[in-house]
């Protein structure tokens, strides 16, 4: 049986995390997963792993990394100072889905959350993933909001 962890990303892994990224109907677009790595992405992945407010996470089995997400831990006045959990673009290798992973990939994240001392956990998913939104209801997250973009 294979062995599923969990842990900080490292630069070694950002070409399967991008790979992860771009392997998606919205990613596609936006990502670029060829060789060489852009600059921007090396750079980005150095300041999140920089920042102690900031987990770029992977998930691997036998080493191979088959899942990501981030982090990030935000602290405001709402909620009398409450610290609360910000995940961001949860992957699952295309091989790997339907087999469970996501739902331990976010109990993963969730914990985390909860060590650091976090009341909250809450995410955004784009309007169109529908899998994605019927996925995160039967985790128990809660629809509660209408988010907002505004591309810069």
């Amino acid at each position: 049986m294979s062995e599923i962890k969990f842990r900080r990303a490292q630069e070694t892994d950002l070409p399967a995390i991008i790979a992860m990224l771009a392997d998606d109907p919205l990613g596609r677009n936006r990502e670029h997963a060829r060789a060489p790595i852009a600059e921007s992405y090396r750079d980005a992945f150095a300041a999140v792993d920089a920042d102690p407010n900031q987990i770029l996470a992977v998930m691997t089995e036998d080493g191979r990394v088959i899942g990501t997400l981030q982090i990030s831990f935000l602290v405001g006045l709402s909620r009398q100072g409450a610290m609360r959990g910000q995940i961001e673009a949860v992957r699952v290798a295309a091989d790997r889905q339907r087999a469970g992973l996501g739902q331990r990939l976010l109990a993963w994240a969730i914990d985390e959350c909860r060590l650091r001392g976090c009341k909250v956990v809450q995410l955004t998913t784009d309007k169109s993933r529908l899998d994605a939104h019927r996925f995160y209801d039967r985790l128990g997250f809660k629809a509660s909001h209408i988010g907002y973009k505004l591309e810069l």
